[in-house]
């Protein structure tokens, strides 16, 4: 019987603890307990993320850059394709010295990228170290020492471009380069004459234009001293107007 007993009141002392616990846990408030996963704070990168009705779009951004912007102007080709140019520079004639040189081209702009040009030059040349040593007598007349040159040439632009002066403006530009034949009367002569070169032209505006131009002028002499193809370096700058 004592044995009995004993099971029996530590039956009802287990029982009597698992009830206790069940009604100690029913009193705990639900604020006590943690809040619904929409409730916390979201976090990407442990950043926490907004989680009200607010757009993003309408939220003011934390940094704020402060750019100046600037507002540039650029200078465009007029949608004339004639232009027409007067030039000035300097012709070093082979065996003949440097002269100043002068002239005019009209150029026709086939497309964007090439153009064709007819030019006409005129110089003197300068007096030979043959003069000198014929005792001062002139080897040329006057008439004969004037050269000049007609050709006709296509070009190519090939590095097109802008250049900025400035803050606001920006200039169109390019870089070309040149060939072609024609013809030079000099000495009282007409020399057969092939012409290549390189030339820069800047934009002032959209029907001013500067141009600064390399070319080198070969043709076959029988002067004395100079009895094979002959170059004649000429570099001018010009100023040319589109129509």
């Amino acid at each position: 019987m004592e044995g009995r007993a004993r099971i029996f009141l530590l039956k009802s002392i287990c029982v009597l603890t698992f009830l206790g616990v069940l009604s100690g846990c029913s009193l705990l408030r639900v604020d006590d307990a943690p809040s619904r996963v929409d409730d916390a704070p979201l976090q990407v990168d442990n950043a926490p993320l907004r989680v009200d009705d607010t757009p993003y779009e309408d939220l003011e951004p934390v940094i704020k850059p402060e750019l100046e912007r600037r507002t540039i102007s650029g200078v465009d080709i007029a949608s004339e394709n004639l232009e027409v140019g007067v030039f000035v520079g300097i012709m070093s004639i082979e065996d003949f010295g440097n002269s100043v040189v002068y002239g005019a081209r009209l150029a026709y702009h086939i497309t964007e990228d090439f153009f064709t040009e007819a030019a006409i030059g005129r110089t003197n040349a300068d007096t030979t170290s043959f003069d000198d040593l014929n005792g001062g007598k002139d080897f040329l007349s006057d008439s004969e020492r004037e050269l000049t040159y007609y050709n006709i040439s296509l070009g190519y632009n090939i590095l097109p471009g802008e250049a900025f002066i400035g803050k606001g403006q920006a200039y169109n530009t390019a870089l070309y380069v040149i060939a072609g034949i024609g013809n030079t009367d000099f000495a009282d002569d007409n020399h057969f004459t092939v012409n290549v070169g390189a030339g820069y032209r800047f934009l002032l505006n959209d029907w001013i234009a500067l141009r600064a131009d390399f070319r080198d002028h070969m043709f076959d002499s029988v002067l004395p001293g100079n009895d094979n193809t002959t170059h004649n370096l000429e570099a001018t700058g010009s100023i040319s107007f589109f129509f």
